[in-house]
């Protein structure tokens, strides 16, 4: 049994005969996730710049493969099983739509009558039912490891994100058991922040070399009142244009930032280095939080002030247990993630750097109506051709279907499967004029 994790942790929804000795259980859920076939799909899947449009972007994929070293070396610091904590960071966008929040809009409209359709729920659904490893049972992963897959531990509800649909509610009661109402384990926060780390940090750096942000720009005075107003969206309600403006010229103020970016090999260093350093800065600081709030007498593990700046490295995660006592193992409802308030809003004001340059650019807005145009038409010829139109995979779901709902979540379970190119192909076989 792994430390901190019980027999619970490691339960199974379906039963198995017994492994070969030599792999843990999470070893052996990250192998499952690894070789999955929705894992590779996500290489065609958009992140923030459409996939296949260039070599340098990040998609789905490569993403979730940064996502989970990051969580990996946070988790494994705090004395989470870093398997677990990587299996979930894979796992996490496993089930996203094509065309990355836009495709996702595009289906939940589809499916509102029905349920609605939501990344996160989805990848509940195709990791316990829908892709091939157990049948009835998805990838048939622990307890615990389900769980850390688990942001946001509810059913859907008006307005806000949801990690299950009310179809899988039996899967998600059984994962959820004896856990605290709505809350997070410890991994999935691990996982959510390493989320929030990877995308904001890197999807910068793709728009850095894209030429749609430059340095120039980010030290405008306009621009930085501007880039406060878009980061609003990604804060809550406590904060201001004035103090996001204020922490956004401190986070500026780091020597870590290039002048200047033309592409060629110091410019290419310059930018990488300043990627690594930033996600040092963010894992460090919720890290040294995290074993403070725990251990709050103990030398050199106390967080930054909001004031103040971690030190940065040239490592994402820099070891503490030069200061941290030995042993610790925090595990799944043990303790909290604590990540310092202003690491999360300069956290926030790289996400805002992005929408404001690259999701919103001039174009963009079109580009992206084309593209819900496309998967909506995609979805009802599929429905209209259904089951010869559905995936074999998806054709004993449609038969055993009671339903038109029923019906209509395998239309978009099947839609939601294929990736930027294939949903394109598909819409190009079944919908041409």
């Amino acid at each position: 049994m792994t430390l901190g994790y019980d027999a619970s942790a490691t339960a199974r929804w379906a039963a198995e005969p017994p492994k070969r000795a030599g792999r843990s259980d999470f070893e052996r859920d990250r192998a499952r996730v690894l070789h999955s076939a929705a894992l590779r799909r996500l290489a065609a899947k958009t992140q923030v710049v459409r996939a296949a449009s260039a070599d340098f972007p990040r998609t789905r994929l490569t993403h979730s493969l940064e996502c989970a070293q990051i969580g990996r070396e946070l988790g494994q610091e705090i004395g989470c099983d870093p398997d677990l904590v990587d299996a979930a960071c894979l796992a996490h966008d496993i089930g996203h739509s094509p065309f990355g929040h836009n495709g996702e809009a595009a289906l939940n409209e589809l499916a509102a009558p029905d349920g609605g359709f939501e990344g996160n729920a989805q990848s509940l659904r195709l990791l316990t039912r829908l892709e091939p490893k157990v049948p009835g049972a998805g990838l048939n992963l622990t307890r615990a490891t389900l769980d850390a897959t688990l942001k946001y531990p509810w059913f859907g509800e008006p307005g806000i994100k949801f990690g299950a649909y009310a179809d899988d509610a039996d899967v998600f009661r059984w994962i959820r058991q004896g856990a605290p109402d709505r809350r997070p384990c410890l991994e999935a926060q691990v996982m959510d922040w390493a989320d929030d780390v990877a995308y904001s940090v890197h999807d910068m750096e793709d728009g850095f070399h894209a030429g749609l942000i430059t340095f120039k720009t980010l030290t405008s005075p306009n621009e930085r009142a501007e880039l406060a107003r878009t980061t609003l969206a990604y804060c809550g309600t406590d904060v201001t244009p004035g103090e996001l403006t204020e922490i956004l010229d401190d986070l500026l103020a780091l020597d870590i930032w290039p002048h200047s970016y033309d592409g060629g090999p110091a410019a290419a260093a310059a930018l990488k280095n300043l990627t690594s350093e930033l996600i040092g800065r963010f894992c460090v600081a919720a890290q040294q939080a995290t074993l403070s709030a725990a251990y709050p007498s103990t030398p050199g593990t106390h967080p930054p002030t909001s004031g103040t700046h971690p030190p940065t490295t040239a490592n994402p995660i820099s070891p503490l247990s030069h200061t941290s006592p030995i042993g610790h193992s925090f595990t799944r409802y043990a303790a909290n993630l604590i990540v310092p308030r202003r690491q999360r809003l300069e956290c926030a004001l790289l996400k805002g750097i992005t929408a404001r340059y690259v999701m919103t650019r001039d174009g963009a807005a079109a580009a992206q109506a084309r593209e819900r145009e496309l998967l909506t038409e995609l979805a009802h010829a599929v429905e209209r051709g259904a089951p010869h139109t559905l995936d074999p995979l998806f054709r004993p779901a449609w038969d055993q279907a009671s339903s038109d709902a029923a019906r209509r979540r395998v239309i978009i379970d099947q839609v939601a499967s294929l990736t930027d190119t294939s949903a394109i192909a598909w819409h190009h076989r079944l919908c041409a004029p």
